[in-house]
């Protein structure tokens, strides 16, 4: 009895670790999605835009139709594409819903081609974001363009 007490308590160490090894795994997958998603849309957005001298024509409500992907990510919240009221030369993507959590990884996460990133020399991640929120309200803007 005693060494049947023993080897369950193995096994729900076990299990518990690795539960937590799927969560993390789980995590880091949302965040690689949203990251091939985003580079998905700006490379889109780039190509439909490249004979205009500004993005002023992008319109959130058609612009996922014309790329041909879902404005939905990974969080259950959306994406938007909008034109940078400060500079019509860039466009911001913005990721809503997620996690505090969620939030601050992809503050923190090097977006390669984003405004931010490429100016700061490749120190910064190129991305802001609104992380204090309670769950599910939080939000990611990162800006691409000139």
């Amino acid at each position: 009895m005693i060494e049947m007490m023993g080897v369950l308590a193995i096994m729900g160490v076990i299990t518990v670790g690795a539960i937590a090894a799927i969560s993390t795994a789980m995590n880091a997958q949302k965040r690689n999605e949203v990251n091939d998603e985003v580079l998905q849309m700006v490379t889109q957005v780039r190509q439909i835009f490249s004979e205009f001298d500004d993005f002023s024509n992008i319109n959130n409500a058609t612009i996922f139709d014309v790329i041909g992907m879902s404005n939905k990510n990974p969080y259950g919240g959306t994406y938007q594409i909008s034109v940078d009221p400060s500079n019509t030369r860039q466009f911001i993507v913005a990721i809503n819903g997620l996690t505090q959590t969620d939030c601050e990884s992809l503050v923190a996460r090097a977006w390669q081609g984003s405004v931010g990133y490429v100016m700061s020399g490749r120190t910064a991640g190129g991305a802001t974001g609104s992380c204090d929120n309670s769950n599910g309200q939080n939000v990611v803007y990162i800006t691409y363009g000139e």
